[in-house]
Protein backbone atom coordinates (compact mmCIF):
# COMPACT_ATOMS: atom_id res chain seq x y z
CA UNK A 1 0.00 0.00 0.00
CA UNK A 2 1.34 3.44 -0.90
CA UNK A 3 1.98 6.07 1.69
CA UNK A 4 -0.79 8.16 0.15
CA UNK A 5 -3.24 5.25 0.39
CA UNK A 6 -2.34 4.61 4.01
CA UNK A 7 -2.92 8.26 4.87
CA UNK A 8 -6.33 8.16 3.16
CA UNK A 9 -7.36 5.13 5.17
CA UNK A 10 -6.23 6.81 8.39
CA UNK A 11 -8.28 9.94 7.65
CA UNK A 12 -11.29 7.82 6.78
CA UNK A 13 -11.02 5.92 10.04
CA UNK A 14 -10.76 9.14 12.00
CA UNK A 15 -13.84 10.39 10.20
CA UNK A 16 -15.83 7.34 11.30
CA UNK A 17 -14.71 7.72 14.89
CA UNK A 18 -15.21 11.45 15.18
CA UNK A 19 -19.04 11.52 15.25
CA UNK A 20 -19.12 8.83 17.90
CA UNK A 21 -16.67 10.59 20.13
CA UNK A 22 -18.15 14.04 19.60
CA UNK A 23 -21.75 12.98 20.33
CA UNK A 24 -21.12 10.30 22.93
CA UNK A 25 -20.97 12.79 25.80
CA UNK A 26 -23.98 14.66 24.41
CA UNK A 27 -26.09 11.48 24.33
CA UNK A 28 -25.12 10.73 27.89
CA UNK A 29 -26.09 14.22 29.00
CA UNK A 30 -29.35 14.00 27.09
CA UNK A 31 -30.13 10.74 28.82
CA UNK A 32 -29.45 12.22 32.25
CA UNK A 33 -31.31 15.45 31.60
CA UNK A 34 -35.10 15.62 31.72
CA UNK A 35 -37.22 17.96 29.64
CA UNK A 36 -37.78 21.32 31.27
CA UNK A 37 -41.50 20.92 31.04
CA UNK A 38 -41.37 17.97 33.45
CA UNK A 39 -40.34 20.42 36.17
CA UNK A 40 -43.03 22.94 35.45
CA UNK A 41 -45.49 23.53 38.29
CA UNK A 42 -48.80 21.79 37.85
CA UNK A 43 -51.69 22.87 40.06
CA UNK A 44 -53.50 20.11 41.90
CA UNK A 45 -57.14 19.64 40.92
CA UNK A 46 -59.57 21.68 42.98
CA UNK A 47 -61.81 18.96 44.35
CA UNK A 48 -63.72 21.48 46.49
CA UNK A 49 -65.71 22.35 43.38
CA UNK A 50 -67.32 18.89 43.36
CA UNK A 51 -70.76 19.68 44.75
CA UNK A 52 -74.26 18.28 44.39
CA UNK A 53 -76.55 19.51 43.01
CA UNK A 54 -74.35 21.50 40.61
CA UNK A 55 -74.68 25.23 40.10
CA UNK A 56 -76.83 27.25 39.88
CA UNK A 57 -78.51 25.23 42.63
CA UNK A 58 -77.46 25.71 46.22
CA UNK A 59 -74.93 22.97 47.11
CA UNK A 60 -76.18 20.37 49.56
CA UNK A 61 -73.25 17.91 49.38
CA UNK A 62 -69.58 18.72 48.85
CA UNK A 63 -66.72 16.28 48.38
CA UNK A 64 -63.97 16.77 50.97
CA UNK A 65 -61.40 13.97 51.06
CA UNK A 66 -60.76 10.24 51.04
CA UNK A 67 -58.93 7.72 53.23
CA UNK A 68 -57.32 4.47 52.12
CA UNK A 69 -54.11 3.94 54.06
CA UNK A 70 -51.76 5.27 56.68
CA UNK A 71 -49.38 7.96 55.50
CA UNK A 72 -46.18 6.73 53.80
CA UNK A 73 -42.90 7.09 55.62
CA UNK A 74 -41.10 9.99 53.91
CA UNK A 75 -37.31 9.59 54.20
CA UNK A 76 -35.31 12.57 55.42
CA UNK A 77 -32.95 13.41 52.57
CA UNK A 78 -30.59 15.25 54.89
CA UNK A 79 -29.96 12.22 57.04
CA UNK A 80 -27.65 9.52 55.85
CA UNK A 81 -27.60 5.97 57.08
CA UNK A 82 -24.78 5.38 59.48
CA UNK A 83 -22.07 3.37 57.80
CA UNK A 84 -21.24 0.18 59.60
CA UNK A 85 -17.69 -0.18 60.82
CA UNK A 86 -15.63 -3.10 59.62
CA UNK A 87 -15.92 -4.81 62.99
CA UNK A 88 -19.72 -4.37 62.98
CA UNK A 89 -19.90 -5.81 59.49
CA UNK A 90 -17.76 -8.73 60.55
CA UNK A 91 -19.93 -9.46 63.60
CA UNK A 92 -23.18 -8.83 61.74
CA UNK A 93 -24.27 -6.02 64.03
CA UNK A 94 -26.66 -3.44 62.57
CA UNK A 95 -25.51 0.05 63.69
CA UNK A 96 -29.13 1.26 63.60
CA UNK A 97 -30.41 -1.62 65.75
CA UNK A 98 -32.15 -0.37 68.86
CA UNK A 99 -32.78 3.05 67.33
CA UNK A 100 -36.54 3.20 66.88
CA UNK A 101 -36.27 6.38 64.80
CA UNK A 102 -34.49 4.47 62.07
CA UNK A 103 -37.02 1.67 61.84
CA UNK A 104 -39.61 2.43 59.20
CA UNK A 105 -43.13 1.90 60.52
CA UNK A 106 -45.30 -0.43 58.46
CA UNK A 107 -47.87 1.19 56.21
CA UNK A 108 -51.38 -0.18 56.59
CA UNK A 109 -53.84 -0.19 53.69
CA UNK A 110 -57.57 -0.76 53.54
CA UNK A 111 -58.44 -3.85 51.53
CA UNK A 112 -62.17 -4.51 51.92
CA UNK A 113 -63.74 -1.79 54.10
CA UNK A 114 -67.33 -2.30 55.19
CA UNK A 115 -68.65 -0.82 58.44
CA UNK A 116 -68.03 2.85 59.24
CA UNK A 117 -68.55 4.87 62.44
CA UNK A 118 -67.47 8.19 63.98
CA UNK A 119 -66.84 8.90 67.67
CA UNK A 120 -67.36 12.09 69.68
CA UNK A 121 -63.85 13.34 68.84
CA UNK A 122 -64.42 13.01 65.12
CA UNK A 123 -62.23 9.92 64.72
CA UNK A 124 -63.24 7.72 61.81
CA UNK A 125 -63.53 3.96 62.43
CA UNK A 126 -63.51 1.49 59.54
CA UNK A 127 -63.99 -2.28 59.78
CA UNK A 128 -61.95 -4.06 57.13
CA UNK A 129 -63.21 -7.59 56.61
CA UNK A 130 -60.16 -8.95 54.80
CA UNK A 131 -57.46 -7.17 56.77
CA UNK A 132 -59.19 -8.31 59.94
CA UNK A 133 -58.73 -5.00 61.74
CA UNK A 134 -60.53 -1.80 62.65
CA UNK A 135 -58.76 1.25 61.20
CA UNK A 136 -59.02 4.47 63.20
CA UNK A 137 -58.33 7.56 61.08
CA UNK A 138 -57.73 10.99 62.59
CA UNK A 139 -59.28 13.17 59.89
CA UNK A 140 -57.44 16.26 61.17
CA UNK A 141 -53.88 14.88 61.33
CA UNK A 142 -54.21 11.85 59.01
CA UNK A 143 -52.72 9.64 61.71
CA UNK A 144 -53.93 6.03 61.77
CA UNK A 145 -54.35 3.56 64.61
CA UNK A 146 -55.49 -0.05 64.35
CA UNK A 147 -57.39 -2.51 66.47
CA UNK A 148 -55.58 -5.60 65.27
CA UNK A 149 -56.63 -9.18 65.29
CA UNK A 150 -54.49 -11.22 67.67
CA UNK A 151 -53.19 -8.33 69.72
CA UNK A 152 -56.16 -6.07 70.45
CA UNK A 153 -58.95 -8.56 69.81
CA UNK A 154 -59.76 -11.94 68.35
CA UNK A 155 -61.50 -11.08 65.08
CA UNK A 156 -62.68 -13.55 62.47
CA UNK A 157 -64.94 -11.79 59.97
CA UNK A 158 -65.87 -8.26 61.01
CA UNK A 159 -68.49 -6.14 59.24
CA UNK A 160 -70.59 -3.59 61.13
CA UNK A 161 -69.62 -0.81 63.54
CA UNK A 162 -71.55 1.40 65.94
CA UNK A 163 -70.39 3.87 68.61
CA UNK A 164 -72.46 5.12 71.54
CA UNK A 165 -72.31 8.48 73.29
CA UNK A 166 -69.64 7.18 75.69
CA UNK A 167 -67.44 6.25 72.71
CA UNK A 168 -67.91 2.53 73.32
CA UNK A 169 -67.31 0.71 70.04
CA UNK A 170 -69.45 -2.25 68.95
CA UNK A 171 -68.14 -4.55 66.20
CA UNK A 172 -70.17 -7.30 64.54
CA UNK A 173 -68.23 -10.47 63.76
CA UNK A 174 -69.99 -12.95 61.46
CA UNK A 175 -67.23 -15.51 61.97
CA UNK A 176 -67.69 -15.48 65.73
CA UNK A 177 -71.51 -15.02 65.50
CA UNK A 178 -71.14 -12.26 68.07
CA UNK A 179 -70.85 -8.54 68.71
CA UNK A 180 -67.64 -7.37 70.36
CA UNK A 181 -67.49 -4.30 72.59
CA UNK A 182 -64.52 -1.96 73.25
CA UNK A 183 -64.33 0.95 75.69
CA UNK A 184 -63.35 4.54 74.88
CA UNK A 185 -59.66 3.61 75.23
CA UNK A 186 -60.15 0.81 72.66
CA UNK A 187 -59.77 -1.91 75.26
CA UNK A 188 -61.79 -5.09 74.76
CA UNK A 189 -64.75 -5.26 77.16
CA UNK A 190 -66.51 -8.45 76.10
CA UNK A 191 -68.73 -10.10 73.50
CA UNK A 192 -72.38 -11.15 73.34
CA UNK A 193 -75.05 -12.60 71.07
CA UNK A 194 -73.53 -15.99 70.31
CA UNK A 195 -76.80 -17.88 70.91
CA UNK A 196 -78.96 -15.41 68.97
CA UNK A 197 -76.83 -14.46 65.96
CA UNK A 198 -75.53 -16.34 62.94
CA UNK A 199 -74.35 -13.76 60.43
CA UNK A 200 -74.38 -10.33 62.12
CA UNK A 201 -73.65 -7.51 59.69
CA UNK A 202 -74.78 -3.90 60.04
CA UNK A 203 -75.18 -2.20 63.43
CA UNK A 204 -77.11 0.87 64.56
CA UNK A 205 -77.61 2.30 68.00
CA UNK A 206 -80.56 4.27 69.40
CA UNK A 207 -78.81 6.52 71.94
CA UNK A 208 -82.06 7.68 73.54
CA UNK A 209 -83.50 4.22 74.22
CA UNK A 210 -80.13 2.41 74.39
CA UNK A 211 -81.19 -0.07 71.72
CA UNK A 212 -78.47 -1.78 69.70
CA UNK A 213 -79.86 -3.02 66.38
CA UNK A 214 -77.98 -5.96 64.86
CA UNK A 215 -78.90 -6.87 61.27
CA UNK A 216 -78.36 -10.60 60.78
CA UNK A 217 -77.99 -11.30 57.08
CA UNK A 218 -78.09 -15.06 57.41
CA UNK A 219 -81.12 -15.19 59.71
CA UNK A 220 -83.07 -12.52 57.76
CA UNK A 221 -83.73 -10.85 61.08
CA UNK A 222 -82.99 -7.74 63.08
CA UNK A 223 -82.07 -8.57 66.68
CA UNK A 224 -82.45 -5.77 69.22
CA UNK A 225 -80.14 -5.82 72.25
CA UNK A 226 -80.01 -3.65 75.31
CA UNK A 227 -76.76 -1.74 74.69
CA UNK A 228 -75.82 -1.88 78.38
CA UNK A 229 -76.99 -5.27 79.67
CA UNK A 230 -76.69 -7.02 76.26
CA UNK A 231 -80.02 -8.72 76.84
CA UNK A 232 -82.15 -9.51 73.79
CA UNK A 233 -85.18 -7.22 73.78
CA UNK A 234 -86.93 -8.34 70.59
CA UNK A 235 -86.47 -9.72 67.11
CA UNK A 236 -88.32 -8.85 63.92
CA UNK A 237 -88.27 -10.61 60.58
CA UNK A 238 -88.98 -14.29 59.92
CA UNK A 239 -86.04 -16.66 59.83
CA UNK A 240 -85.64 -20.11 58.29
CA UNK A 241 -87.16 -19.31 54.86
CA UNK A 242 -83.88 -19.36 52.92
CA UNK A 243 -84.06 -15.68 51.91
CA UNK A 244 -87.27 -16.14 49.91
CA UNK A 245 -89.68 -13.82 51.76
CA UNK A 246 -90.85 -10.68 50.00
CA UNK A 247 -93.84 -9.57 52.10
CA UNK A 248 -93.81 -6.39 54.15
CA UNK A 249 -92.10 -6.67 57.52
CA UNK A 250 -89.84 -9.53 56.43
CA UNK A 251 -86.41 -9.54 54.84
CA UNK A 252 -84.25 -11.28 52.28
CA UNK A 253 -80.56 -10.81 53.13
CA UNK A 254 -80.83 -7.50 55.02
CA UNK A 255 -77.50 -5.79 55.53
CA UNK A 256 -77.53 -2.45 57.37
CA UNK A 257 -79.56 -0.20 59.64
CA UNK A 258 -79.89 3.45 60.68
CA UNK A 259 -81.92 5.17 63.40
CA UNK A 260 -83.57 8.61 63.25
CA UNK A 261 -84.29 11.08 66.05
CA UNK A 262 -87.74 9.60 66.65
CA UNK A 263 -86.38 6.12 67.23
CA UNK A 264 -87.48 4.72 63.88
CA UNK A 265 -85.07 2.21 62.37
CA UNK A 266 -84.41 1.96 58.63
CA UNK A 267 -83.25 -1.40 57.23
CA UNK A 268 -81.76 -2.06 53.80
CA UNK A 269 -83.55 -5.21 52.62
CA UNK A 270 -80.86 -5.98 50.07
CA UNK A 271 -82.17 -8.87 47.98
CA UNK A 272 -85.64 -7.30 47.91
CA UNK A 273 -84.10 -3.99 46.73
CA UNK A 274 -85.98 -1.84 49.20
CA UNK A 275 -85.80 0.05 52.48
CA UNK A 276 -88.10 -1.02 55.33
CA UNK A 277 -88.96 1.17 58.30
CA UNK A 278 -89.93 0.03 61.82
CA UNK A 279 -90.75 1.97 64.95
CA UNK A 280 -88.90 1.65 68.26
CA UNK A 281 -91.16 -1.26 69.28
CA UNK A 282 -90.36 -3.24 66.14
CA UNK A 283 -93.67 -2.55 64.39
CA UNK A 284 -93.60 -2.28 60.62
CA UNK A 285 -94.21 1.29 59.40
CA UNK A 286 -93.50 1.52 55.66
CA UNK A 287 -91.17 0.55 52.84
CA UNK A 288 -90.05 1.93 49.50
CA UNK A 289 -88.00 0.86 46.50
CA UNK A 290 -87.89 -1.94 43.96
CA UNK A 291 -85.37 -3.43 41.58
CA UNK A 292 -84.33 -1.05 38.80
CA UNK A 293 -82.16 1.90 37.94
CA UNK A 294 -84.84 4.61 37.83
CA UNK A 295 -85.09 7.31 40.49
CA UNK A 296 -86.01 5.71 43.80
CA UNK A 297 -85.16 2.18 42.67
CA UNK A 298 -82.30 0.03 43.85
CA UNK A 299 -79.94 -2.71 42.76
CA UNK A 300 -78.63 -4.17 46.02
CA UNK A 301 -78.92 -1.34 48.55
CA UNK A 302 -76.52 -1.78 51.46
CA UNK A 303 -75.26 1.25 53.36
CA UNK A 304 -77.81 3.52 55.02
CA UNK A 305 -77.59 6.60 57.25
CA UNK A 306 -79.79 9.43 58.52
CA UNK A 307 -78.49 13.01 58.49
CA UNK A 308 -79.20 15.83 60.96
CA UNK A 309 -82.32 16.91 59.04
CA UNK A 310 -83.79 13.40 58.99
CA UNK A 311 -83.01 12.68 55.35
CA UNK A 312 -82.27 9.03 54.62
CA UNK A 313 -79.14 8.28 52.56
CA UNK A 314 -78.97 4.90 50.82
CA UNK A 315 -75.84 3.46 49.17
CA UNK A 316 -76.44 1.23 46.16
CA UNK A 317 -73.76 -1.44 45.78
CA UNK A 318 -74.44 -2.28 42.11
CA UNK A 319 -75.51 1.09 40.74
CA UNK A 320 -72.67 2.78 42.63
CA UNK A 321 -74.78 5.76 43.57
CA UNK A 322 -76.17 7.40 46.67
CA UNK A 323 -79.80 8.42 46.83
CA UNK A 324 -81.24 10.76 49.45
CA UNK A 325 -84.88 10.44 50.55
CA UNK A 326 -87.35 11.98 52.93
CA UNK A 327 -88.29 9.70 55.86
CA UNK A 328 -91.39 8.77 53.86
CA UNK A 329 -89.31 7.61 50.90
CA UNK A 330 -89.69 10.58 48.56
CA UNK A 331 -86.52 10.92 46.41
CA UNK A 332 -84.69 14.21 46.88
CA UNK A 333 -81.32 13.87 45.19
CA UNK A 334 -78.77 11.34 43.96
CA UNK A 335 -75.11 11.39 42.96
CA UNK A 336 -72.30 9.02 42.13
CA UNK A 337 -71.60 6.52 39.37
CA UNK A 338 -68.98 3.88 38.68
CA UNK A 339 -65.38 5.13 38.68
CA UNK A 340 -62.31 6.09 40.64
CA UNK A 341 -62.80 9.86 40.68
CA UNK A 342 -64.05 11.74 43.75
CA UNK A 343 -67.78 11.13 44.31
CA UNK A 344 -67.64 8.02 42.12
CA UNK A 345 -67.83 4.58 43.65
CA UNK A 346 -67.02 0.91 43.25
CA UNK A 347 -69.14 -1.50 45.33
CA UNK A 348 -70.57 0.81 47.99
CA UNK A 349 -71.08 -0.85 51.36
CA UNK A 350 -71.29 1.01 54.66
CA UNK A 351 -72.17 4.61 55.51
CA UNK A 352 -71.95 6.77 58.62
CA UNK A 353 -73.03 10.31 59.43
CA UNK A 354 -71.08 12.59 61.76
CA UNK A 355 -73.85 14.74 63.23
CA UNK A 356 -71.51 17.12 65.07
CA UNK A 357 -69.64 18.12 61.92
CA UNK A 358 -72.29 17.34 59.29
CA UNK A 359 -70.02 14.92 57.46
CA UNK A 360 -71.01 11.76 55.62
CA UNK A 361 -68.59 8.86 55.14
CA UNK A 362 -68.97 6.13 52.53
CA UNK A 363 -67.10 2.82 52.20
CA UNK A 364 -66.44 1.07 48.91
CA UNK A 365 -64.87 -2.34 48.66
CA UNK A 366 -63.47 -2.64 45.13
CA UNK A 367 -61.46 0.57 45.32
CA UNK A 368 -60.83 0.09 49.05
CA UNK A 369 -61.37 3.63 50.25
CA UNK A 370 -63.54 5.83 52.43
CA UNK A 371 -64.84 9.07 50.97
CA UNK A 372 -65.80 12.05 53.11
CA UNK A 373 -68.50 14.55 52.17
CA UNK A 374 -69.80 17.72 53.78
CA UNK A 375 -73.57 17.89 54.15
CA UNK A 376 -75.16 21.36 54.09
CA UNK A 377 -78.24 21.40 56.27
CA UNK A 378 -81.64 22.79 55.32
CA UNK A 379 -80.97 25.87 57.47
CA UNK A 380 -77.61 26.45 55.77
CA UNK A 381 -79.24 26.12 52.36
CA UNK A 382 -81.96 28.64 53.27
CA UNK A 383 -79.33 31.05 54.56
CA UNK A 384 -77.38 30.75 51.31
CA UNK A 385 -80.52 31.43 49.27
CA UNK A 386 -81.24 34.50 51.38
CA UNK A 387 -77.72 35.79 50.74
CA UNK A 388 -78.08 35.28 47.02
CA UNK A 389 -81.40 37.10 46.93
CA UNK A 390 -79.97 39.99 48.92
CA UNK A 391 -76.91 40.42 46.69
CA UNK A 392 -76.97 38.52 43.44
CA UNK A 393 -73.54 39.69 42.35
CA UNK A 394 -71.79 38.03 45.27
CA UNK A 395 -71.71 34.58 43.67
CA UNK A 396 -71.49 33.44 40.08
CA UNK A 397 -74.22 30.93 40.72
CA UNK A 398 -76.70 33.65 41.65
CA UNK A 399 -76.17 35.76 38.52
CA UNK A 400 -78.96 35.75 36.02
CA UNK A 401 -81.98 36.80 38.03
CA UNK A 402 -84.89 35.18 39.77
CA UNK A 403 -84.97 32.15 37.50
CA UNK A 404 -81.73 30.84 38.95
CA UNK A 405 -82.88 31.68 42.47
CA UNK A 406 -85.94 29.53 41.89
CA UNK A 407 -83.67 26.66 40.80
CA UNK A 408 -81.67 27.11 43.97
CA UNK A 409 -84.79 27.06 46.08
CA UNK A 410 -85.78 23.73 44.64
CA UNK A 411 -82.65 22.17 46.11
CA UNK A 412 -83.89 22.91 49.62
CA UNK A 413 -86.09 19.98 50.46
CA UNK A 414 -86.72 18.25 53.76
CA UNK A 415 -89.53 16.16 55.12
CA UNK A 416 -91.98 18.82 53.92
CA UNK A 417 -90.58 19.84 50.57
CA UNK A 418 -93.19 22.48 49.76
CA UNK A 419 -92.91 24.04 53.20
CA UNK A 420 -89.14 24.26 52.90
CA UNK A 421 -89.37 25.97 49.53
CA UNK A 422 -91.93 28.40 50.89
CA UNK A 423 -89.68 29.22 53.82
CA UNK A 424 -86.75 29.78 51.44
CA UNK A 425 -88.81 32.18 49.31
CA UNK A 426 -89.61 34.52 52.21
Amino acid sequence: MTRLGALALLLLALGWMTPLSLHADKKKKDKDQKPAEMFEHVDAPDFTKIVFPPEPSVPRVRYLDYYSASLPDVPDQQKKNEKAKWMDRLSGVDPSAGDSKKVKPPRYHLFAPYGVAVDSKGLLYVADTKVGAVFIFNTDTDEVQLLKNGSDAQFKSIFGLAIDDADHLFVSDAGRHEVLEFDAQHKFVGSFGYHDLRGPCGLAIDLENRFLYVVDTELDQVVVFDADSHAVLRKFGTTGKNHTLTDEGNFSKPTNAAVDKDGNVYITDTLNDRVEVFDADGNYVRSWGQNGDAVGNFARPKGIAVDSDGHVWVADAMLNRIQIFTPEGQPLMSFGGYGIQPAQFQALTGMAFDAKRNRMFTAEQLYARIQMFRYYTDDEAREEIAKRRAGKSDTAASKGGEKKDDTAAKSVQSGGAAAAQGEAAK
